[in-house]
């Protein structure tokens, strides 16, 4: 039996935050721990309480003054994409061909797709994501590299092989029989496996045939307790291409709802510029439209209309899409995603960006019950913040006056820096360890 006890200033959400004043969504204690036990949270509260129900000779990291709490959660990026990051001066679909079809090609090769795989996961870690959601190739060996990552990591990860038969270079093509082969073989070997979850992934409408969303119908018929991700609505010439290729559609979210795509475990990129009626399709489906605030902005593709997606009932996610956003961070993501509600009158208040980035994201993936709080029986997936990671945040934090004030600075000024740790499944992973002893026994 392995056992840790992590102390610190313990925060984890309960409910979504309805105000900046709802402190009854989250539980914060100031002197607090997170007892461990082979990879679950066995105990969470006051560290005087806790350490008393620990074994004798318990090892403590103790975090003071730093904030604890639950791993952090993204829901949709690309994995081959990792060293297309910053590619200058092009929107969605000439960025697609100029610089990410030349680049995914590579993970035709085993060891570059092993290698992207492992440095991808350690970027993940050391931004404080514990979680997320990815596309991997057209190449199975690819989804072989990341889940493989992620397994030597222990960490709960989901992911797919991209389906693609058009509309991009003949090396990254695949077939409507030869996607749904290769996905069938893919989600046998790596679904359920450790943590591993499987995503269907269809690129997006442009880049499938009717045949080949055939196929994925097929696919998610067969596999119910898989995810499925798609790209929808994230720029007007792709908007216009896609209904184009499709014109029986009422519109390009009808595209997906024909082929029964729109499920509760569908996580759409981008939603940009939907219909009020294709928002309420989402809300009827259960399906989750996946905000990408850096990624929007750098490809200048629009402003996603959060309170829309709340006032007709449907559910959303925040994501950096790397490589088209900017940033492994979701710390300098929600500082994004901020500016764009900002533009748009709407408010985003830090309980609320750090509850999306745990709990939240966590029931979008409808994994609450797992990762995204800090509760007994939930897998210990844990990162350590430090609000004054940087020098003009120390600085600023001589003024701070309240938790929220922390989390906006966290939130606004924030980045790798300022994660002192990172837990997964109870283990270490960031490398610069707290202090370690064993808890005096009484």
């Amino acid at each position: 039996m392995t056992e840790l006890l992590i102390r610190g200033r313990v925060l984890t959400f309960i409910d979504e935050p309805k105000g900046i004043d709802d402190t009854a969504s989250y539980l914060t204690v100031d002197d607090g721990a997170v007892l461990v036990r082979n990879g679950k949270i066995v105990a969470v509260g006051e560290y005087t309480e806790i350490s008393k129900t620990a074994g004798a000779g318990v090892e403590v990291a103790d975090h003071r003054p730093h904030l604890v709490l639950p791993g952090l959660i993204d829901t949709h990026l690309h994995f081959p994409q990792t060293q297309a990051i910053a590619s200058y001066g092009a929107q969605l679909l000439e960025w697609l061909n100029t610089y990410i079809f030349v680049e995914e090609q590579k993970f035709a090769e085993p060891e570059h797709a092993a290698f992207i795989a492992g440095r991808f996961m350690d970027e993940l870690l050391s931004n404080g994501t514990t979680t997320a959601v990815a596309y991997c190739s057209v190449h199975p060996q690819s989804v072989d590299a990341y889940f493989t990552a992620a397994e030597q990591r222990g960490m709960l990860m989901v992911g797919g092989k991209v389906m693609m038969d058009r509309n991009a270079p003949d090396a990254l093509r695949d077939t409507p029989q030869k996607g749904y082969d290769e996905t069938k073989r893919l989600i046998g070997k790596w679904h359920g496996r450790g943590r591993a979850h499987y995503a269907i992934s269809p690129r997006f409408a442009i880049t499938s045939t009717p045949e080949q969303l055939e196929m994925s119908q097929a696919l998610v018929a067969e596999h119910r307790d898989c995810y499925v991700q798609t790209h929808l609505s994230e720029n007007k010439d792709e908007i216009a291409f896609a209904t184009s290729l499709y014109p029986d559609a009422k519109d390009y979210t009808d595209i997906y709802a024909r082929y029964d795509l729109l499920t509760e475990k569908t996580l759409l990129g981008h939603c940009i510029y939907l219909s009020d009626r294709e928002i309420s399709v989402l809300a009827e489906t259960g399906a989750v439209g996946v905000f990408c605030p850096t990624s929007n902005l750098f490809l200048g593709s629009g402003l996603f209309d959060r309170d829309r997606f709340d006032k007709l009932g449907a559910r959303w996610s925040v994501a950096t899409d790397v490589g088209a956003g900017t940033s492994f961070s979701m710390l300098e993501t929600m500082d994004e995603a901020y500016k764009v509600l900002h533009l748009q009158g709407q408010r985003l208040s830090p309980l609320n960006s750090f509850y999306r980035m745990t709990l939240g994201n966590a029931r979008a993936l409808g994994l609450q019950d797992r990762i995204g709080s800090l509760h007994v029986g939930a897998d210990a997936d844990i990162v350590v913040l430090d609000s004054s990671g940087k020098s003009a945040m120390e600085l600023r934090m001589r003024t701070a006056k309240s938790l929220t004030d922390e989390l906006f600075i966290l939130q606004t000024m924030g980045d790798d820096r300022c994660v002192a740790e990172v837990y997964v499944a109870g283990k270490a992973m960031k490398g610069r360890k707290a202090p370690v002893r064993a808890l005096e026994m009484a």
